[in-house]
């Protein structure tokens, strides 16, 4: 390793600009024109690298998903994605594993860090497929999340592709229908789409007040006055 590249802060630095640049080369190139314009036998390893690098680029899976579904159909467009959201997931973690942990590990000696760090290293499996299947955890930020823990990265991949079918299959078939709208394909996903947003509101709903239960009692408590 480079001598500038020893200090971990330098290392997250090069993360961060690696990164902004992801993000800001979409002011340059369309991932959507992209896809499009592919043809003949590159048609799906070029879908597949700008799906991967997309959700580098933070650019949103349900959009990338229906992307997919317009472009393949339902039939291939749901296996590129999930193998698209693979190859990003692996991109991702490889980055933030390298460049971003060694800087950010001592921040999660903290209490509420500490416990999430624990649940992926010693659940790295279920916790991970967990984060997968909630609708509203974003992808990215799952990614880093995993790669500054101690979770293993083969149970992290296999965590993520299972993870990952049902949210990408409703938006990849809504995708594929939608020139259809009236049909059973795009109204079941449509309704699979909107019952996964009402239980992600739901959920963070949930957990937002029982903070606040849990605090409240600790906000309310006696402070004792010691008697001479």
């Amino acid at each position: 390793m480079p001598a500038l590249l020893r200090s971990p802060w330098l290392r997250l630095a090069l993360l961060l600009v690696v990164l902004a640049a992801a993000a800001g080369s979409l002011l340059l190139w369309d991932p959507a024109q992209v896809l499009a314009a592919a043809s003949g036998p590159y048609r799906m390893p070029v879908a597949l690298a700008a799906y991967a690098f997309g959700t580098i680029a933070f650019l949103p899976r349900p959009a990338l998903n229906a992307a997919m579904g317009l472009l393949f159909g339902a039939v291939w467009g749901v296996p590129l994605a999930v193998a698209g959201s693979a190859l990003g997931a692996i991109g991702a973690f490889a980055l933030g594993r390298a460049l971003g942990r060694d800087a950010l590990r001592p921040l999660l000696r903290a209490k509420v860090l500490s416990a999430i760090d624990r649940r992926l290293t010693e659940q790295g499996f279920r916790s991970v497929l967990l984060l997968r299947l909630f609708p509203g955890a974003p992808f990215q930020a799952g990614n880093f999340a995993c790669a500054f823990s101690g979770v293993r990265f083969w149970p992290y991949l296999a965590a993520t592709v299972l993870g990952v079918v049902p949210t990408t299959t409703a938006y990849v078939v809504a995708g594929a229908s939608a020139g259809t709208p009236g049909s059973p394909a795009f109204l079941i996903s449509t309704g699979v789409i909107l019952a996964m947003c009402v239980f992600s509101a739901v959920s963070l709903w949930r957990v937002r007040v029982r903070s606040k239960t849990n605090a409240a009692p600790a906000e309310a408590a006696p402070v004792a006055v010691p008697t001479a």
